[in-house]
């Protein structure tokens, strides 16, 4: 393992180990909320976000799960992500298909740590289909509760 992957997996552990974003507030969501439940059976991870969206920024997402620890960073790392750069609904959805693609790409296509941040991290998981999902999971999961807002 070189250098570089070894500081990807210590990303990786840290984000789950201190997830970012982490809890639903108690009661209702508010306004212009958008929740989404997602599963991967396949490993047992499940997720719970919700994305506050004000106009068309996206500006909080929120979330509760459990399942590997690829699963939780990934999504400790979108809610990161989001939250610092205050992304519209079509800059988020765009940000959610190029993560979409480059982890579909076996390998072939690395995510831009300038545009991605910590979830650049993930790339690697391309070369491991079983995997995918794993990562996948929040970023599906938001790209539904926008579309729910």
């Amino acid at each position: 393992m070189n250098e570089l992957d070894a500081l990807y997996r210590e990303l990786i552990l840290d984000h789950s180990k201190h997830p970012q974003h982490f809890g639903l507030p108690a009661g209702d969501a508010p306004a212009h909320t958008g929740e989404s439940y997602q599963k991967n059976p396949v490993c047992g991870d499940e997720i719970t976000l919700r994305a506050r969206v004000d106009g068309e920024t996206v500006a909080d997402v929120v979330w509760e799960g459990r399942g590997c620890s690829i699963s939780q960073a990934s999504a400790s790392m979108l809610a990161d992500l989001v939250a610092e750069e205050g992304l519209s609904r079509t800059e988020t959805v765009a940000l959610i298909e190029g993560f979409r693609e480059a982890l579909r790409s076996r390998g072939q296509l690395e995510l831009d740590e300038d545009v991605y941040g910590d979830a650049a991290a993930l790339s690697g998981v391309s070369k491991f289909s079983a995997r995918v999902k794993c990562a996948m999971l929040a970023w599906v999961a938001l790209e539904d509760a926008i579309a729910k807002a």
